[in-house]
């Protein structure tokens, strides 16, 4: 075979090269497409989907833990007036989001309806006590009357409290606080989740995602309504985002998240801040922002959510949020533990405090592709607020409004290894399967063009005069 024909032989060879490059550059677009398709017809509630069975039950297990903020100089406190002085006691762990949604019911609009039983088990091994371990803390009958009995009827509380043998304080056990006991003064029943279990938080409306994937998870209605009844304002009652658990696939990392939590009775938004390993799988973490409790002077969005005007400095007040609106008018303000990020006052009010970012901030943790909440820490703390009085005898030595702290919540759940291993195989060894595929395709078809190319051109240079010639 002569030169010219080897020549030829290498044009082909580099003519097959550039096919197989341009044959992996294709697979690029189409990978892609492929994955997205995937990712999203497995995003969409419904039946048969991924996405479908960890939304009716969560896979993961979630706890929520209390920590007690235990009253340390009750005494001084009605007798002088001194300031309360608290020591942080807990976690005291209970298992919760263990009952699957029920009455899932799929409407023509793509959404589903459900409810969503709450129930809670104490767990002895994540506990530093009992339930049966008690704790100074403040008394909510005492407290709420403040605030509900008008004060033109504060004689008749102050003869209610005396006859009741109450006062501002409470010696009682970790599962009455939680859970319920039967309140002296009021012959009822109070706690500060009562009543909790056998209870439904809903009727909840999602979208299923199946007309717009980009809806997926997001709240249509919640208790039948598309927006709330607590802040008489278009803004603050606007209901947003999904309920956490999951968000719409293909996350940016440079918009923030929304999600409703009806804890707080409102919408809030996280935003990223860095990305994470979490058992092999690349998360973003988002989490809440400084400015979600700030004072209005701070941020004016949220000047619909101040309520009172006396226990918030005439809304100068950054930490702490009224609630009282969603609480049948009882003085519940809700705050990050330990006030994190709240005005100095609120911590120079009550010491013992220690805010921590690392401990006290929430998080969640979002495998980008998928859209799933892989990983959260839910971290609020209840609060309850009081005042001065001239009529009531523990309140006279109150120098101030009051946002006094009881407890706080971590609600939390992580990936468990099963579930990352099936994540890891079923979605992430298929893509990484096809990167490996066109990375080949295009890596080996540019080689072999290459190769081919500077070859024939090295034959050509050799015999520039040669003709084609067969046999």
């Amino acid at each position: 075979m002569g030169c010219c024909n080897r020549r030829c032989g290498l044009i082909a060879g580099a003519v097959f090269g550039a096919v197989v490059a341009i044959l992996g550059g294709v697979l690029i677009p189409v990978g892609d497409s492929i994955i997205q398709g995937t990712v999203e017809k497995e995003a969409v509630i419904e039946p048969g989907t991924t996405a479908y069975g960890n939304w009716v039950a969560a896979g993961a297990g979630v706890y929520r833990q209390f920590w007690f903020f235990d009253v340390q100089n009750a005494q001084e406190i009605l007798q002088d007036g001194a300031t309360p002085v608290v020591v942080e006691k807990g976690p005291y762990t209970y298992k919760t989001r263990y009952l699957a949604k029920e009455n899932i019911t799929f409407n023509s609009n793509h959404t589903a309806s459900f409810l969503l039983p709450v129930g809670a088990i104490f767990e002895p091994s994540m506990s530093v006590g009992s339930e049966e371990d008690k704790v100074t803390s403040l008394n909510l009958a005492v407290a709420a009357a403040y605030s509900l009995v008008p004060k033109v009827l504060h004689f008749t509380l102050e003869n209610w409290i005396k006859t009741s043998n109450s006062s501002l304080f409470q010696y009682r056990t970790v599962n009455e606080l939680l859970w319920g006991y039967t309140d002296p003064m009021l012959k009822a029943k109070l706690g500060l989740f009562y009543p909790y279990n056998g209870t439904y938080e809903g009727i909840f409306n999602v979208y299923t995602g199946k007309e717009d994937i980009s809806k997926v998870g997001l709240i249509d209605r919640w208790r039948g309504e598309r927006s709330l009844r607590f802040w008489d304002d278009k803004y603050c009652d606007m209901i947003n985002g999904t309920d956490a658990s999951s968000f719409a696939p293909f996350v940016d990392k440079k918009t923030p998240l929304y999600f409703f939590s009806s804890d707080i009775c409102r919408s809030v938004s996280a935003s990223y801040e860095e990305t994470m390993d979490l058992k092999g799988i690349e998360v973003y973490r988002f989490t809440l922002q400084q400015d979600t409790l700030a004072s209005p002077t701070v941020n004016p969005d949220n000047s619909c959510f101040c309520r009172d005007q006396k226990a918030t400095k005439n809304c100068t007040l950054a930490g702490a949020l009224d609630i009282s609106s969603c609480q049948d008018g009882r003085p519940i303000f809700i705050s990050l533990p330990h006030f994190l990020y709240g005005s100095q006052y609120l911590q120079d009010a009550v010491k013992g405090l220690d805010p921590s970012q690392e401990h006290h901030v929430t998080f969640l943790d979002v495998e980008p592709t998928t859209g799933f909440t892989l990983r959260f820490a839910k971290r609020i703390q209840v609060n309850m607020m009081y005042g001065p009085s001239n009529v009531i005898t523990v309140f006279k030595k109150v120098k101030d409004y009051t946002i006094f702290p009881l407890v706080w919540m971590n609600e939390t759940a992580s990936l468990d290894d099963e579930t990352a291993e099936m994540i890891k195989e079923e979605l992430f060894s298929r893509i990484e399967m096809l990167a490996i595929v066109w990375k080949a395709l295009l890596g080996s078809g540019v080689a072999i063009f290459a190769l081919c190319s500077i070859a024939s051109c090295m034959v050509k240079r050799k015999s520039p005069k040669q003709a084609c010639v067969h046999g």
